[in-house]
């Protein structure tokens, strides 16, 4: 495998890309210049947050008995994020405090477990989560039916 980021040429991680906020591969093409300073902000960001909660999460990218990376399972590692959401659920439902972090609500600790899995898959598989992220928040910005009147509408969205 290459060490060095194919985007910068920097050391690579084990998604195979730096992770690093300032990485030219990290941003994505922007059109709408009204969001410019978003997609400047928000995808490096977040792509620099995935890659690194991926490297503190690489252990569950390893065989625990020789060290040498494994072949995750997309379909099981997105199980796991549902599972988290399950937990938040059932935390909001019932108004507990987390059990392991008891000053906080099971429900933000559970959403924050999810959000830890939905980065360590982005930053293990080399996602530009950041870039698809804005790209999809603004294409759901023109959506129409996700409008109020669109919404109100017989066979509206109403959640």
């Amino acid at each position: 495998m290459n060490t060095n980021c194919p985007r910068c040429g920097r050391a690579i991680n084990t998604a195979g890309l730096c992770g690093t906020f300032d990485c030219p591969g990290n941003g994505v093409v922007w059109t709408m210049p009204d969001l410019s300073p978003v997609k400047l902000m928000t995808a490096p960001a977040i792509n620099s947050i995935a890659a690194h909660v991926h490297n503190m999460n690489t252990r569950w990218w390893r065989d625990p008995a020789t060290g040498y990376l494994i072949e995750r399972n997309v379909g099981e590692m997105l199980m796991l994020v549902t599972s988290e959401l399950a937990e938040a659920l059932e935390g909001h439902r019932k108004g507990l405090m987390d059990d392991k972090l008891p000053h906080r609500r099971m429900f933000e600790v559970e959403l924050a477990d999810a959000l830890i899995r939905l980065l360590d898959i982005a930053g293990g598989l080399g996602l530009d989560l950041g870039g698809a992220m804005v790209e999809k928040l603004a294409y759901n910005a023109t959506r129409q039916d996700h409008t109020d009147a669109a919404r109100l509408s017989p066979g509206g969205k109403k959640y």
